[in-house]
């Protein structure tokens, strides 16, 4: 009897709640961590499809960069990095690419002999979304870069 009061609970046929309420609960995290990995995943593939034209977006940003690379000097390439100084390390490598990229468009486009810093911010402000002016905005001030003649894109 001694025995048999011990073992009883070894002989259950259900997991505790809390093992079952732990497996639930990461069940929903590894769902959700797919989720947001699967989100990136198919942006970047909706990247490599092909437009109208036949070249896909990362087509034309390779293209722009690779046209304007001439066209760069020492300084604009260290004006680039302060301005995506701001951006976190893991995306900045390929914030860089594709701010470069509509900096060349800019550069390319107006006819310039070289990147100038004016083709730089009009580039940056072109290339990212609205949401990342105030980050632009405020690491602009903060290095005292006037901006005055690109208020019209910010707005």
């Amino acid at each position: 009897m001694y025995t048999a009061h011990i073992l009883l609970p070894l002989a259950s046929t259900t997991p505790p709640n809390w093992f079952m309420n732990s497996i639930a609960f990461w069940g929903f995290v590894m769902i959700g961590f797919m989720a947001i990995g699967g989100f990136f995943m198919f942006r970047k593939f909706m990247k490599v499809l092909p437009m109208k034209d036949g070249k896909s977006k990362l087509d034309w940003q390779n293209y722009w960069v690779e046209k304007s690379r001439p066209l760069w000097t020492d300084d604009t390439r260290e004006f680039l990095q302060l301005l995506v100084d701001p951006v976190p390390q893991a995306f900045r490598d390929i914030a860089k690419h594709t701010i470069a990229a509509k900096i060349g468009q800019v550069a390319v486009e107006s006819g310039a002999t070289e990147v100038t810093r004016d083709h730089c911010i009009e580039g940056y402000i072109k290339a990212t979304p609205r949401r990342d002016y105030s980050f632009l905005v405020k690491n602009l001030k903060r290095h005292q870069i006037d901006y005055s003649r690109f208020e019209h894109l910010l707005k």
